[in-house]
């Protein structure tokens, strides 16, 4: 196996950070015609809610841009992204979408899985502000009116990076980034403990540094883009499945390990508790 990531600043503490929240249920419409930041916005300011989660299933979009996870040339960042991907129209198959706020105006960081018209299919890191809604559609997921993700400078990865922000002593739910270095499953284990949590859905996003997965395969790479995908905690033991791409544009599935899956760059989370 290759060297693992390292990062050009100094490690930060804590490397669990959550806020908590009280989480809502988010469902409405996409409008044609808008970019999906701005359509993604309209819809969590109609809901009355800073931050949280959204699902974009089965979403008609034309263009649609995206970038794939990259190997970095510039001697500072660990890793970095490839040049813009346009697949004209396309459509959304499922992605998650962490949202929140970055320099004062609304913005979200999203991971899916795409189809073009040859019906290939893509994965990658969506372009909200390229990516246009091409026909009305309907969206889901989670919402607080008292927490968000900021993007804030991180030192340590030397990136811009979704944290949690705001919440509400009384919340139950939590919004969650995990730092480099820390082993996805057990970090989601600790910090749900810390917080009184054993049964929950695990929704997120982010990239993991060279994957082993419980199925016995692996992806052996720096770089990686993912999304949880019907990830939960039981028992106060994390279950992950994940969807993948790696620098090449290969896809993978599959459950993580416990012990030998590190984030990369960062791991956002918002975790709902199901108690």
């Amino acid at each position: 196996m290759s060297a693992r990531m390292i990062h050009p600043g100094p490690r930060a503490e804590p490397r669990q950070r959550a806020v908590r929240s009280i989480l809502q249920p988010i469902r409405g419409p996409l409008c044609a015609g808008r970019t999906v930041l701005r359509a993604v916005d309209e819809l969590f300011a109609a809901s009355h809610c800073k931050g949280g989660v959204l699902y974009l299933n089965d979403i008609a979009c034309d263009p649609l841009r995206y970038v794939l996870p990259a190997l970095s040339s510039d001697g500072v960042h660990a890793a970095w992204y490839s040049g813009i991907h346009d697949l004209g129209a396309a459509r959304i198959l499922r992605a998650t979408a962490s949202v929140g706020q970055r320099d004062g105006a609304a913005f979200l960081h999203c991971h899916g899985i795409w189809q073009g018209t040859d019906g290939s299919l893509r994965m990658g890191h969506l372009l909200p502000q390229e990516t246009v809604i091409a026909l009305d559609a309907t969206a889901h997921g989670l919402g607080s009116d008292s927490a968000w993700f900021e993007g804030l400078p991180c030192a340590e990865t030397a990136f811009t990076l979704f944290t949690p922000q705001g919440g509400t002593p009384e919340g139950t739910g939590l919004l969650a980034r995990i730092l480099p270095g820390e082993d996805v499953v057990t970090a989601i284990e600790t910090l749900c403990a810390h917080h009184g949590l054993r049964q929950a859905r695990l929704h997120g996003l982010g990239s993991i540094d060279h994957i082993r997965f419980a199925e016995g395969h692996r992806m052996d790479c720096l770089a990686t883009e993912l999304r949880l995908a019907g990830a939960h905690l039981r028992d106060g033991r994390a279950h992950l499945p994940i969807e993948v791409v790696d620098i090449a544009g290969r896809i993978a599935h599959g459950t993580l390990t416990r012990g030998d899956n590190p984030v990369g760059v960062t791991l956002e989370l918002v975790i709902e508790p199901l108690e």
